[in-house]
């Protein structure tokens, strides 16, 4: 069984939102484990599960029906993207390897670009040059100024390109502050995230939530099991404090692993949204059971940035 964590360029049409979900749940085999949309991020993200070739294939019907409803040209969001199916992760999940995941991405990169004529670049274990590792040196303006992949043009013009990777499971978390400065959440972000000398395995980036009226530090935990997370959690708060305002919430993106839940659970209780139906073992249990029945997934929260 593998998951796949695509994150989409949409938030603010619900329609639209739905017919990429549906599009995805229409492949037999296909358990859809929930989706998130945030409208300050103008970002939704769907969590599926399955045999490797459901899910290549959810992935693809996915990307294409994206590419068919969403115009990069008219969007807007506090959320970095350059594709309207922005990023499409490959998990290995009960007896799958990170090599499976490899083999799936590049798969469902070669389809993408057949039947929809979007180019694709990989990320992540999926990468074919190690310039292109770091999905934050690629999903830039100008992408890294290489040619794609997969494609023969760098950015289709309405739905931009897929950034498809492989990678272990990642944790995505928010946190609210009391204040609406930016800079603030900004300034958090820099003193956690490991690229500016914080936390190893922590990416994170401070923006504005216009709907919630607060600054949001933004983070994605690559290595869960690497990282303190009470301790980082402290850090974030300290800090907040020392900058003159405090934690107002917190949520969980998707789904954790029951292992990282038993490593820190205050971490986690301490989101507004956790249940035990976020442990990703719970909800596939859950979906196997109502295999025919709807998805439900939590309301809001995109993937962060790096994902």
């Amino acid at each position: 069984m593998i998951e796949c964590v695509p994150n989409f360029s949409e938030a603010r049409d619900a329609a639209k939102v739905r017919a990429i979900v549906a599009a995805i749940g229409s492949v037999p085999g296909v358990l859809l484990l929930g989706y998130e949309s945030d409208a300050d991020h103008n970002r939704s993200v769907v969590t599926f599960a399955g045999d490797p070739e459901a899910v290549l294939e959810g992935a693809i019907r996915g990307a294409g029906k994206a590419s068919e409803l969403i115009d990069l040209g008219e969007h807007q969001g506090a959320h970095p993207r350059v594709g309207a199916a922005d990023v499409i992760p490959f998990v290995p999940l009960e007896g799958a390897t990170l090599g499976d995941c490899v083999r799936v991405a590049h798969h469902a990169g070669e389809e993408i670009w057949r039947r929809y004529g979007v180019p694709v670049y990989f990320y992540e274990a999926a990468a074919r040059t190690p310039e292109r590792r770091r999905l934050e040196k690629v999903r830039r303006q100008g992408f890294d100024g290489q040619p794609p992949d997969i494609g023969t043009l760098a950015a289709h013009p309405r739905a931009g390109a897929a950034m498809i990777g492989a990678r272990d499971f990642l944790i995505a978390f928010n946190i609210n502050l009391d204040a609406a400065d930016a800079g603030i959440a900004r300034a958090i972000a820099r003193k956690i995230r490991e690229s500016s000398g914080g936390f190893r395995h922590v990416k994170a980036m401070g923006l504005y939530l216009d709907s919630h009226g607060c600054a949001q530090v933004s983070m994605n935990l690559t290595n869960f099991a690497e990282i303190p997370l009470d301790r980082l959690y402290e850090t974030i708060l300290d800090e907040a404090r020392r900058l003159g305002t405090g934690i107002r919430s917190s949520e969980l993106i998707g789904f954790v692993p029951r292992r990282a839940f038993e490593q820190a659970p205050d971490f986690f209780r301490r989101a507004a949204n956790f249940d035990q139906s976020r442990i990703i073992e719970n909800r596939i249990g859950s979906a196997q059971q109502a295999v025919n029945g709807p998805a439900h997934g939590p309301a809001h929260g995109p993937e962060t940035p790096g994902c």
